[in-house]
C-alpha cells in the first residue's frame, strides 16, 4: 500500500515565524513517490520538503500537503577515482560528508550547515564560503531526477531548460528523486586559517578583494551594533586546505543543545552590544594563523542542536541579500547604518564576496558582488517596517534577496532581482506550490 498523507503537528521554517499545519507523507522508497504526487494538483497543490533549514516559507505548503523526502537517504553510487556521488535526495550534506571525507573528498560547496538534502541543496542552489572559487552547489551537479505531478520522469543534465529551472527553482519544477554531482579532491580535513580584524566596514572590501585571491575560503563576521567610525568592524577569516593531517569525518552529533526557548528579554540591544564587543574582542586577541578541522571553520552553529531557539519563542527573520559589485560598498554602508540606527542588531551578521561564477539557475541568488546576511529576533511591527527600509536600500541598489531565507519580500521586489522569474514560472509543475511562491508570483 502507498504511504499515506497524515494530519502533522504544527511544521515550522528554521526561523520559526512561519508555522502551520499540514498533511505529511514520508515514504521510505523512491518507488512510493508516484502515489503520492497522483494527490497533487493545481487546485491542491504540494510540495517536497527535506530537513526544513530553509529560513522563512519556501519549504511551507500551510494547510496542503507535502512530503518529508529524508527517509530516502541511499548513497546509490560513489567512483573513488573520479569523485562522482549519486544519492538519493534526502541524503543530508552531513551523511554525504562521511562517506566523502575519509576517502578524501569533499563537497564542492557548502552552506553554513551540513543539515541540508541533497534535494535541499539543489533546490535552493546553495553557496558557500568558496563562492568566488567554486560557484554554487548546482555547478558541480552533473545530473538528477525529476519527477512531475503528471506521471512523467525526467534524467536531466546541464544544458536542459528544465534542469536550469530546477537548479535553485525552491522544489516547483518537480519532486527530485535522485542527485548526482562532482566532489573535489582535499588532502587533509584540516583548513589552515587566519583571522584578520578591521575597524570599519570600508576596511572589508579592500582586503576582501585582495584575500579571495590566495584564499579558497573567505567571510567575515561584522558587529551591526556600531556606528560612525566603527560602523561594520569585523574579523575576516580566510583558509585553504591544510597539506597536513588526516581525512577524519565530523561528528554526526551535535555537542551542545539548546533545550528550550529562550526567554524575550535575553536578546536585546544591550546584550547583543556586549557580545559583539567580547567576540571582536576575544578574536582581535586570538588573531595570526592556525589549523583547524573543518567543522568549527565551515558549520559552527551546527554544534548547538536547535539553537534557533536563541531568539524566543516568536522566532527570527534572517535577512540576506546580495548587492551587485558597483554598488556593493555604499550600499552595505547604508544598510549598516540603518541598522544600527534601528536598534535592532543581532549577534549573527555575515558578510561575504560572491564570485563572477555565472548563475545556473533561472533564480539562483548569488550575483558578482557582496552578500549581507543577518539575523533579526521578531518584534513584529518593528522588526517589518526595519526589514522593508533595507528593502528600499536593495531596491535601489540593484540587488536581490534570497528566496531560502525570506519570510516577507514583497512580490515587486522578488520580481525585479529575478528578472528570469517568469521564464522560470513556465517551467513550475502546476501541482506544487509553497507559501513563498504564491506570495511573490501573485
Amino acid at each position: 500500500m502507498s504511504t499515506r498523507f497524515h494530519p502533522s503537528d504544527t511544521l515550522a521554517s528554521w526561523g520559526r515565524v512561519v508555522k502551520a499545519t499540514h498533511l505529511v507523507a514520508r515514504p521510505r522508497f523512491t518507488d512510493e513517490l508516484a502515489g503520492l504526487l497522483a494527490a497533487f494538483s493545481a487546485a491542491e497543490p504540494g510540495l517536497a520538503v527535506g530537513l526544513r533549514r530553509s529560513y522563512g516559507d519556501s519549504n511551507l505548503n500551510p494547510g496542503g500537503r507535502v512530503i518529508d523526502m529524508t527517509a530516502l537517504d541511499r548513497l546509490i553510487a560513489f567512483d573513488r577515482d573520479t569523485g562522482v556521488m549519486r544519492a538519493e535526495a534526502g541524503v543530508s550534506l552531513s551523511q554525504a560528508l562521511q562517506v566523502l571525507v575519509p576517502l578524501g573528498w569533499f563537497l564542492p560547496t557548502t552552506p553554513g550547515t551540513r543539515f541540508v538534502t541533497l534535494g535541499g541543496a539543489v533546490a535552493n542552489d546553495v553557496h558557500g564560503k568558496n563562492h568566488h572559487a567554486a560557484g554554487t552547489f548546482g555547478a558541480s551537479v552533473t545530473r538528477l531526477k525529476l519527477r512531475r505531478t503528471d506521471g512523467s520522469m525526467h534524467e536531466l543534465a546541464p544544458g536542459d531548460p528544465l534542469f536550469h529551472a530546477t537548479v535553485g527553482g525552491l522544489g516547483l519544477t518537480g519532486v527530485i528523486e535522485w542527485v548526482e554531482f562532482r566532489a573535489v579532491r582535499i588532502p587533509s580535513a584540516d583548513l589552515d586559517a587566519h583571522d584578520v580584524s578591521f575597524e570599519h566596514v570600508h576596511e572589508y572590501f579592500d582586503m576582501s578583494a585582495e584575500a579571495k585571491n590566495s584564499h579558497e575560503h573567505t567571510m567575515a563576521w561584522v558587529d551591526c551594533s556600531k556606528g560612525g567610525s566603527r560602523l561594520g568592524r569585523g574579523i575576516l577569516s580566510l583558509a585553504n586546505w591544510s597539506p597536513r593531517g588526516d581525512l577524519k569525518p565530523h561528528h554526526e552529533g551535535p555537542k551542545k543543545k539548546m533545550p528550550m526557548d529562550a526567554p524575550g528579554f535575553a536578546l536585546n540591544a544591550i546584550t547583543v552590544r556586549a557580545f559583539n564587543s567580547i567576540r571582536h574582542d576575544l578574536k582581535t586577541m586570538r588573531g595570526g594563523p592556525y589549523c583547524t578541522h573543518y567543522e568549527p571553520f565551515l558549520y559552527p552553529l551546527d554544534a548547538i542542536a536547535h539553537w534557533n531557539r536563541l531568539y524566543g519563542a516568536k522566532g527570527f527573520y534572517q535577512y540576506q541579500c546580495a548587492l551587485p559589485s558597483e554598488t556593493a560598498r555604499a550600499g552595505t554602508i547604508e544598510l549598516l547604518n540603518t541598522i544600527v540606527a534601528s536598534g535592532q542588531g543581532s549577534p549573527l551578521a555575515v558578510l561575504k564576496d560572491f564570485g563572477a561564477n555565472p548563475p545556473v539557475g533561472l533564480l539562483s541568488f548569488p550575483r558578482e558582488g557582496t552578500t549581507l546576511a543577518i539575523d533579526f529576533r521578531n518584534q513584529d511591527e518593528d522588526t517589518l517596517k526595519l526589514m522593508a527600509d533595507l528593502d528600499r536600500i536593495v531596491a535601489s541598489a540593484g540587488g536581490r534577496l534570497y528566496p531560502a531565507k525570506d519570510g516577507r519580500i514583497p512580490a515587486a521586489l522578488f520580481q525585479s532581482g529575478f528578472p528570469k522569474w517568469q521564464e522560470f514560472r513556465a517551467h513550475v509543475d502546476p501541482g506544487l506550490s509553497s507559501a513563498f511562491w504564491r506570495r511573490v508570483s501573485a
